[in-house]
């Protein structure tokens, strides 16, 4: 298997707190130069992103809004991929007492305790939405729009396969992208669920995991675990064994 790209989570993940060390920009900044393609699939909104991480000029293309909008750092354009909220179901939840409330270009978010209310409102309006969990934040959708169907967008763009993309995340609304990867990692401070789906599970947490991560991308004698033998072959190849089933 050739891995051509490394698509990671934020916030978790390549941050911790909000924020990215040095170590981890400097390690994505190496495995960039080895041609190599780096994309960032996250829930924030884009505003909420620039305000957090000062080196958007890394990656590739954004996904953010949990799969709603893409982002070219290279031109700074923006490509909404889902509609856009209904000012109705909005009013209704800050009606309800909803707060704090993000509404972004199609993503609408708050926190736990509020999934039920959030759920009872779609209920009550008949809305085609879908909640997703990302440890204490609960976001809001369309249906059938996720870290998945954002990320496959994304590379469509680039004209990459999602075999030849190595995934990393940390919590539940990292399941959907991290599944349609060719290899997918957990690092050491993800949730269990994840750490029990993706194929490598780190040694170390956010940002030093993906460092962890990178290095093992790196060195073509690493050996990366994978479901199964296909993939588009192009670029260096990494050995890939599958992980025996438990």
């Amino acid at each position: 298997m050739q891995f051509l790209a490394l698509a990671a989570d934020y916030d978790g993940t390549i941050a911790d707190n909000g924020s990215v060390g040095d170590a981890t920009y400097a390690a994505l900044e190496r495995l960039k130069r080895t041609g190599r393609r780096l994309l960032l699939v996250t829930g924030r909104n884009m505003a909420s992103l620039e305000r957090a991480c000062h080196r958007l000029d890394l990656f590739d293309r954004v996904v953010a809004e949990n799969g709603a909008l893409l982002y070219d750092p290279a031109t700074e354009q923006e490509r909404v991929i889902a509609p856009a909220p209904s000012p109705t179901f909005v009013e209704r939840l800050r009606e309800r007492g909803v707060s704090p409330l993000t509404v972004g270009r199609s993503i609408v978010a708050t926190w736990r305790p509020h999934e039920r209310t959030v759920l009872q409102v779609i209920q009550e309006l008949g809305l085609a939405l879908h909640i997703v969990f990302n440890k204490g934040a609960v976001m809001v959708l369309p249906a059938n729009v996720d870290k998945a169907s954002g990320l496959r967008a994304a590379l469509r763009e680039l004209h990459l396969s999602a075999r030849n993309v190595v995934g990393v995340g940390d919590a539940e609304n990292d399941h959907a992208f991290l599944d349609c990867c060719g290899c997918s990692a957990a690092v050491a401070n993800a949730v269990p669920s994840l750490k029990a789906q993706a194929h490598i599970s780190l040694d170390r947490a956010c940002g030093e995991g993906v460092v962890e991560l990178a290095r093992m991308i790196e060195r073509a004698h690493s050996r990366i675990v994978l479901r199964e033998p296909h993939g588009v072959p192009a670029g260096d190849a990494i050995e890939c064994r599958a992980r025996p089933s438990t």
